[in-house]
């Protein structure tokens, strides 16, 4: 990617990119609810991928 992007201007990921959307901390809020939904949604998560044993 070097040479057609200017990479500190124009290539954001995972946290440097939920940060610049977000705000500072936006990266690790947005985990933290993916895994309290995960948690609470355990058994059905579990139920839906059986599908494709």
């Amino acid at each position: 990617m070097a040479g057609m992007l200017e990479l500190d201007k124009e290539l954001k990921v995972a946290e440097e990119f939920w940060d610049f959307i977000g705000g500072d901390g936006a990266y690790n809020d947005l985990l933290d609810c993916f895994e309290r939904v995960g948690i609470e949604m355990r058994d059905e998560i579990d139920k839906y991928f059986l599908r494709f044993k």
